[in-house]
């Protein structure tokens, strides 16, 4: 049965936030063994005044260089198995835009189905996926279940159960190394400071290429 955890970089409509919008997610066979050691790394190998804080991002500007790198060697060797997608923001389909906006809720909502189908078909009975909690702006949260189960299910086996819950991030370490996972792979697609460097040490745990959404 697998565990998925996804987190996505940025905004769709600030350009401060760069050409491309990413999202990272990764499955492991132990969810509670990369949950713990995370968390030990986080109080053991981050300065003191960072130690008590809920979550570290990849992005903290408090974090230097080569700490954000033993980081992402040390989520490498925690035998993640990942797969991202991305889309350039100027490719936003006009589907998703109403009267010079994006439909926040609705894009979000598909670019997460799209990342999930990357993992089908499965023969399991049970697929969980868990993403970080964000504000879906147009649409409900009931509304985002019931349309990524309609578009999971058909390539699952009968009676599957889906489970696809957004949690906060402070609360789980599995959401933090997501969103470590999609800084480096965001850095990379950006050609920032470091982003070869975070992409070759993770890239023994990339399943496949990543998925270029409405190229």
């Amino acid at each position: 049965m697998p565990y998925i955890y996804i987190d996505e970089s940025g905004q769709f409509n600030k350009s401060k936030d760069g050409e491309y919008f990413v999202v990272g997610s990764f499955t492991v066979g132990d969810p509670r063994r990369t949950e713990k050691r995370f968390r030990s790394w986080h109080k053991e190998k981050f300065p003191r005044k960072m130690r008590n804080q809920p979550e570290v991002k990849f992005s903290d500007v408090n974090i230097q260089d080569e700490l954000r790198i033993k980081t992402v060697q040390y989520i490498a060797d925690l035998d993640v198995r990942i797969r991202y997608s991305y889309l350039k923001r100027k490719n936003i389909p006009e589907e998703f835009i109403h009267k010079g906006k994006i439909k926040a809720g609705e894009l979000y909502t598909q670019i997460i189905g799209d990342t999930l189908e990357m993992y089908l078909p499965i023969a399991d009975k049970e697929f969980r996926a868990f993403c970080d909690q964000r504000h879906l702006k147009g649409i409900k949260r009931s509304q985002f279940n019931s349309l990524l189960q309609a578009q999971l299910l058909p390539k699952m086996s009968k009676n599957t159960l889906i489970q696809i819950e957004m949690v906060d991030s402070t609360t789980s370490a599995n959401i933090q190394i997501a969103d470590w996972i999609t800084g480096c792979i965001a850095h990379y697609l950006e050609d920032k400071k470091h982003g070869k460097i975070y992409f070759k040490i993770l890239k023994n745990n990339i399943i496949g290429d990543g998925k270029e959404l409405f190229s």
